[in-house]
């Protein structure tokens, strides 16, 4: 199953560390068309450009701020300093323009794209809008950031967001799929972009290489007929695809904090975001109730 799991590196594409997508991947996926996603290290006073096409895009700061020009305009976005320090601000580019990211002090950022046709206009999402969830409890508690969601953001086709889940919890759990379109679910491809770190307060002082690997897993297994089955280790800059299937847990391992980037979309008429629980865990979610969230969120700044 190695075509949807691709480690740092694997997947580059001159200045992208990242470059996965529906139009010029670097690593082609047979049949992948709705989704996409670009991630770039930038040094001090480096920049990136995409050219215009038609797709829709959201530029994401991973770690460091940046100034991003669409089609003559130019907009700040105040980034964080890594992230697991809560919301940045985004922007929203729409469809058909140039975009060029720059760094002034250097930094790591990210571009979720998705072929579209309707064209929304841009917009600048500050950190302090971007909608914050607490999902879950006990030790299936992560957080959700709900910048790019249809609830937060008008677009066409994509929904992105992304979710921090502290050591030793487990996210999109209960395991579940949309790769259907059908009442109660729709058909949404999705992609994960991985980052790790050692947890703060980690007792990792005097044990030689202590918390030099931070290391998180992700699980995609079969729903129907079509093969698949992904058990993957994931550090910082790998990606993980789910094109069906059940997916979930994505488990951070006791004592590494795990972030991932979702971008999904899908061939759809709606851009919504419906699933199905896989009916052998999905009795999971009953017992959120009895459950508080997980004392360590949210992560701020």
């Amino acid at each position: 199953m190695a075509q949807w799991v691709y480690p740092l590196g694997s997947a580059k594409d001159g200045d992208w560390q990242v470059s996965l997508g529906a139009h010029d991947s670097a690593a082609a996926v047979d049949g992948w068309e709705h989704t996409g996603l670009k991630v770039a290290e930038l040094a001090h006073g480096s920049s990136v450009a995409l050219d215009a096409a038609a797709e829709e895009r959201i530029v994401v700061p991973l770690s460091g701020s940046f100034e991003v020009t669409v089609d003559g305009d130019t907009h700040l976005l105040r980034g964080r300093a890594s992230v697991f320090a809560g919301p940045s601000d985004v922007l929203y580019t729409g469809i058909g323009k140039d975009v060029t990211i720059a760094s002034t002090e250097g930094g790591r950022v990210a571009v979720a794209l998705a072929p579209a046709n309707a064209d929304y206009p841009t917009r600048l999402v500050r950190a302090e809008e971007t909608p914050v969830e607490l999902r879950g409890a006990g030790n299936c508690s992560r957080q959700v950031h709900n910048f790019g969601t249809p609830a937060a953001l008008e677009a066409d086709r994509f929904i992105v967001c992304e979710v921090i889940t502290p050591a030793g919890n487990w996210s999109s759990y209960p395991p579940h799929k949309h790769d259907e379109e059908k009442e109660g679910e729709t058909s949404l491809e999705e992609i994960y972009y991985f980052e790790t770190r050692l947890a703060p307060g980690s007792p990792t002082a005097g044990t030689e290489g202590a918390g030099e690997d931070p290391v998180g897993y992700a699980r995609i297994y079969a729903s129907d007929e079509r093969p698949i089955d992904v058990q993957a280790e994931v550090r910082t800059g790998d990606v993980v695809l789910v094109p069906y299937g059940w997916h979930g847990p994505a488990m951070a391992a006791p004592g590494y904090d795990l972030y991932y980037l979702n971008v999904m979309a899908g061939p759809g008429r709606v851009r919504h975001w419906l699933i199905s629980d896989d009916p052998h865990h999905g009795w999971v979610r009953s017992t959120w109730e009895s459950q508080q969230v997980d004392p360590r969120l949210p992560f701020t700044s």
